[in-house]
């Protein structure tokens, strides 16, 4: 099982990507008050905003990206870059064993490339292309299961 914190951080680089984008181009917008369904993200957002990632339009009643959460997402795309660049042909026993020797982890590592080449955009596309047996339609639940890490972490086996 995943750490709480752990997937908190990822589920947050998750819900900033989505509002970094345009809602054409997939992006979304996070009410202060959530919809019923979106729960789940309650203390996603409530992280981001105590760490100053986010923050609270009052006036629009919404979530709104702050400086420091757009520098995040930067520095998370170079490192998804990175290592997309560094580990792109190898196999993942290859790599999962390199990320161990420079004490890195291997499941982020996964995360982020998911995330940065948009396979999981889409949480219920994911699990469909995956092949999943039951397809959780919830999306934020999803996201904050351990069964979106389990499912992740069977690519680095």
């Amino acid at each position: 099982m995943i750490p709480e914190h752990i997937k908190l951080d990822l589920a947050g680089l998750w819900v900033l990507k989505k509002m970094d984008v345009s809602p054409e181009d997939g992006g979304m917008e996070f009410p202060v008050v959530l919809p019923v369904s979106w729960s789940p993200l309650e203390t996603v957002l409530e992280r981001l905003a105590v760490q100053g990632l986010v923050e609270i339009d009052r006036k629009k009643g919404k979530y709104e990206l702050a400086q420091p959460g757009l520098d995040l997402l930067s520095n998370a795309i170079d490192e998804a870059e990175a290592f997309i660049e560094e580990f792109d042909d190898e196999e993942a026993e290859d790599v999962v064993r390199e990320l161990k020797r420079r004490n890195l982890d291997p499941l982020r590592v996964r995360f982020l490339w998911g995330w940065y080449q948009g396979e999981i955009d889409d949480l219920v596309l994911f699990q469909q292309r995956r092949g999943t047996a039951e397809v959780e339609r919830d999306w934020a639940l999803y996201l904050v299961d351990d069964a979106f890490y389990a499912e992740l972490a069977k690519d680095l086996s």
